[in-house]
């Protein structure tokens, strides 16, 4: 258990390092990984050997990421479409 949570801790301080250092124009690039990995996640979820309610809770989970990452990375692209003049 120790192990895993030092896993935990590391990979949580190495994201956001890498996540601080990137410039503002390549967030949208980097919420569509995002997204894609989440999807990773619900396929090793479903495929997962253990507890039903567990495997719930991640699909949940990685489903409310991919759905408001959708949500968000379209909202910003819809900021940069210019709007019709109306005459």
């Amino acid at each position: 258990m120790y192990d895993l949570l030092c896993i935990f801790v590391l990979s949580a301080f190495v994201g956001y390092l890498v996540i601080l250092n990137v410039t503002p124009a390549l967030y949208s690039p980097l919420m569509s990984i995002s997204n894609a990995i989440s999807g990773i996640i619900i396929l090793g979820a479903i495929t997962s050997t253990g507890n039903n309610s567990w495997r719930l809770v991640a699909v949940f989970m990685a489903s409310l990421n991919i759905f408001g990452g959708f949500a968000i990375s379209a909202h910003m692209l819809s900021m940069f479409k210019q709007k019709e003049k109306r005459k």
